[in-house]
């Protein structure tokens, strides 16, 4: 199909419009795994200008969009004779059937719904490149009204671009009640689990926040008092001994922080204020540090950085960004750990950037999974829980977040907090 659809293409390109963060980048890699000519646009203003002065084969737009919105955005291209034959594809809720109205009034070619598969998305793109070879798009010749709940719509499209939209609306119509059903049976099934699963993992939580905690904590003190007693006389294999001790009690003591803010990030509330996030990044690089004594990192936190956000979750958020970083330059002789933000498609965007070890790509699907513990050899591992729970805090935010690495280079975690 794609060898097909990169013949129907040509030299010519795709035009994605597209103002989310995360849907940017997915369509992004849907057009780079196909090897497909794109260029993705923030607003639809830019999309326009960029039409005019190099018109795409095709367009695929977001409807829900500050400014200029994609019903608008289609109707502007259409009303240009030489950009009017391009096809448009709207990407959209459909939660109404007003929307295919809509749709037509602005003269779209196909209508998505949001989430889509990417398999139905590259044959949509590819039957409308097909059968715009076939017969080109006509206009009805002073357009057609129709009364649709009392108020009347005047359509412009043709024949053939009505029936492309109606048939994509169709389609897409039975694979949302196919999903529909899917999801009611898998929602029974999990709602029949779901209050004694809260009732053990409020359990834990107690458990592991008493019993475990404390006795931790006297493994960590008797082996440091032990280390700082000038009057014991160990020889170097108990002393290498009891400090390998000390640090797996640390770790342990680590995962427990990790297993308490997994649970606890399920179900408090967040309790949004103007919080200062290079003060608390310092906190955060501060108790995180004497677990990783033997490092002498340099770090770089950019000041002045504000948020609107949860004080305690954003703290566990930096807790756990922070120690992933720390653990992946273990073995770096001179590890840099830089925090900062920048604008990124009008939000405010953060990172936390380090030159350690790095990931490999090919496993970050599953990097935020809970179950997932991710080893890049014997000396470096990441908690099972830990970036789990950052990715609960940025969702709990309506936030977003993403990671960059590269095997010897380090890793950029990128989030944002709504």
């Amino acid at each position: 199909m794609t060898e097909d659809l990169r013949s129907l293409l040509g030299d010519s390109y795709i035009l994605a419009v597209e103002d989310s963060l995360v849907q940017a980048k997915r369509l992004k890699f849907f057009f780079k795994k196909n090897s497909l000519n794109y260029k993705i646009f923030p607003n639809a203003e830019e999309a326009f200008e960029a039409a005019k002065s190099n018109p795409p084969a095709i367009i695929i737009s977001d409807v829900i969009m500050p400014g200029m919105n994609g019903y608008e955005f289609c109707e502007a291209l259409k009303s240009i004779p030489r950009l009017s034959d391009i096809p448009v594809i709207l990407l959209t809720s459909l939660q109404e059937s007003k929307d295919i109205i809509k749709g037509l009034q602005a003269g779209a070619n196909n209508i998505i719904t949001k989430p889509y598969d990417e398999k139905s998305l590259l044959q949509r793109i590819e039957n409308l490149l097909s059968n715009q070879l076939l017969s080109p798009t006509e206009v009805s010749e002073g357009g057609l009204d129709v009364k649709y709940r009392g108020e009347l719509h005047h359509i412009m499209s043709g024949k053939k671009q009505i029936l492309d939209l109606l048939l994509s609306v169709y389609e897409t119509s039975l694979q949302r009640n196919e999903e529909l059903e899917s999801a009611k049976t898998l929602l029974e099934k999990t709602n029949a689990n779901l209050t004694q699963a809260n009732n053990d993992l409020d359990c834990i939580s107690k458990t592991v926040s008493h019993d475990l905690n404390s006795k931790i904590d006297t493994i960590i003190g008797s082996s440091r008092d032990v280390l700082n007693n000038s009057v014991s006389k160990l020889n170097t294999n108990k002393q290498s001994d009891i400090t390998y001790i000390l640090e797996c009690a640390n770790e342990m003591s680590h995962s427990v922080k990790d297993l308490l803010a997994f649970v606890q990030s399920g179900y408090v509330e967040i309790s949004e204020e103007d919080v200062e996030l290079s003060k608390i990044a310092q906190e955060a690089y501060t108790d995180s540090l004497p677990n990783f004594s033997q490092l002498n990192p340099t770090i770089e936190i950019e000041p002045e950085m504000h948020a609107r956000a949860d004080s305690k979750m954003v703290r566990i958020l930096l807790d756990n960004l922070f120690h992933n970083a720390l653990q992946y330059c273990k073995n770096i002789d001179k590890p840099i750990i830089t925090i900062g933000q920048k604008e990124y498609y009008g939000s405010k965007l953060y990172f936390i950037k380090d030159n350690g070890a790095g990931l490999d790509t090919a496993s970050l699907d599953n990097l935020f999974k809970p179950s997932f513990q991710y080893q890049s050899g014997e000396d470096y591992s990441s908690s099972r829980l830990g970036l789990s729970t950052v990715k609960r805090i940025v969702d709990k935010h309506k936030g977003q977040i993403w990671v960059e690495s590269e095997i010897g280079k380090g890793s950029t975690f990128f989030f944002t907090l709504g």
